[in-house]
């Protein structure tokens, strides 16, 4: 009796694991990771520690920031910049972020890694899936590297450290979780602009910076209304976690990360399935 050879072929569960496992031996032995959490401590060091900037009214330059938290989030939502103050915080990690993950991803075509995984990988949607899980924990953890390098140079300084504890904690947890969303939107870019490295980085830069929610805001803003719409979208989302975050902000950081990662996962596999990738 002779036994039958079953080819099956491997679960959703299967191949998802194969390919994080291969995406974050990638990144843990890409140099360009350490370099970027590096960037990302020393940053917002330098600012919180170093700028300084003129009153209004003339006279001596003062400190920037007052607070040893104000780097890590603004004091309430911002959606127009008035100053550096008003930006210079964790959302900065985002541009940080989607320059590494335009490097990462520009890697995978320019040494070939691509043509050869889906000429044995067929499913592009595990591609997208997969990088942007895997670029979302680099941006978290660049957050992490973020809140250690700021903290420690606003304790250095002698800044002020009185917080609502609990509001600060889901603020950082609010811009983290927001980590997917971002992620996926950077990787579903580089998808696009897959054949011009250049842009790929420069489109990555541009959203990093939340120009167009900026722009949007300062007219909503102009004709005196209410700008609640803008948390709907991530760069909105990321302002909205401040200092005065509660429960319901850290859901909705949660939720608009969320749906913006399935559009963006989705839009992303549509392109790959609809175009040449090598």
């Amino acid at each position: 009796m002779t036994k039958e050879i079953s080819f099956e072929s491997p679960s959703f569960k299967e191949r998802i694991k194969g390919m994080l496992g291969v995406d974050f031996y990638r990144l843990f032995h890409t140099p360009l990771f350490y370099i970027f959490l590096a960037i990302s401590a020393i940053i917002p060091a330098m600012v919180s520690g170093m700028t300084m900037m003129t009153p209004p009214e003339g006279g001596e330059a003062v400190a920037l920031y007052s607070n040893v938290w104000q780097i890590i989030a603004a004091k309430e939502p911002l959606y127009v910049i008035n100053t550096i103050a008003d930006y210079a915080n964790m959302n900065m990690v985002y541009i940080f972020g989607g320059i590494m993950v335009s490097i990462f991803i520009g890697h995978d075509y320019k040494s070939g890694y691509v043509k050869q995984l889906f000429t044995t990988h067929a499913l592009k949607q595990d591609y997208m899936i997969s990088k942007s899980l895997v670029c979302a924990f680099a941006i978290v953890c660049m957050c992490a590297s973020y809140f250690v390098g700021g903290t420690v140079a606003g304790l250095l300084v002698g800044y002020d450290t009185a917080v609502n504890v609990g509001s600060l904690i889901l603020a950082i947890l609010g811009k983290m979780v927001l980590s997917l969303g971002w992620a996926s939107l950077f990787t579903f870019l580089n998808v696009i602009f897959r054949r011009y490295f250049g842009i790929s980085i420069c489109s990555s830069f541009f959203f990093g910076t939340g120009i167009l929610i900026i722009g949007v805001a300062s007219i909503v803003e102009a004709l005196s209304l209410p700008t609640w719409f803008l948390n709907a979208f991530l760069y909105g989302s990321s302002v909205n976690a401040c200092l005065t975050s509660n429960i319901a902000t850290f859901v909705g950081a949660m939720l608009t990360s969320l749906i913006w990662a399935v559009v963006y996962n989705i839009a992303g596999t549509y392109v790959l399935n609809k175009s040449d990738v090598y």
